[in-house]
This record gives structure tokens, C-alpha cells and sequence, in this order.
């Protein structure tokens, strides 16, 4: 075989290496966390901390860790929205219920003052 007939392996496979879709089948799966911080200090002053998490996982792994944000988010999910909206209404009758109760007892205490006079 001559060498004018052969191709260079790219660099950094070695023929048994991952390819990008091994890697992101992997971190996927088991999940990654990228935690860092950014501090701006002026004259020993602390004018700003921001606090960077980056959690790379997938859906199946972010429910086994406990995070299922994107579910409760109401601008995320429509169950979610239902759900805030049933709540809302429950209080909202509760509330009324509440309101009525006082009004009567008021309507009540009224009618006796007037059988008095």
C-alpha cells in the first residue's frame, strides 16, 4: 500500500476513543455539575457575588436528583397553570365564603337591635 493512498487518522482518535455522542450519552446519564463564582470587590468592597450552578442531566436523571422545576413553572407548563388557577380559585371561594359568614352575622345582630327598640 502506498502512502499516497492512505489517510490520516484525526487527531486524537486512536480508533477505541469516544466519539461526542458516547460523551453526551455518559454525562447525560449520570449528570454534571458546574458550580463557580464571580466576586467584584473595589478598595476591600464587596460591590458584587454571583453565584454560577450549572446542571447538565437528563430529564429522567433531574427527576431522580429532585429537580422538576419546569412542572411548577406556570410559564413553563400548562399543568402547572392549571393547577396555580384551581388553587387561586379554591382561596377565592374561601375567601367569599368567609365574607358571607361575616355579612350575615352582621344582618343578624342588625334585626335584633331593630326587635329591641
Amino acid at each position: 500500500m502506498t502512502m499516497a493512498g492512505r489517510m490520516p487518522e484525526p487527531y486524537g482518535r486512536d480508533g477505541g476513543g469516544a466519539n461526542l455522542a458516547d460523551i453526551l450519552e455518559r454525562v447525560l446519564d449520570k449528570g454534571i455539575v458546574i458550580a463557580g463564582d464571580i466576586r467584584i470587590n473595589l478598595l476591600d468592597i464587596e460591590l458584587l457575588t454571583i453565584k454560577l450552578r450549572l446542571v447538565v442531566a437528563s430529564v429522567d436523571r433531574a427527576k431522580e436528583m429532585g429537580i422538576d422545576w419546569w412542572e411548577h413553572d406556570p410559564e413553563l407548563s400548562t399543568r402547572a397553570r392549571s393547577n396555580q388557577l384551581t388553587r387561586e380559585n379554591r382561596e377565592l371561594r374561601e375567601r367569599l365564603a368567609a365574607l358571607e359568614a361575616l355579612e350575615a352575622g352582621r344582618g343578624q345582630r342588625h334585626e335584633r337591635q331593630e326587635e329591641d327598640r
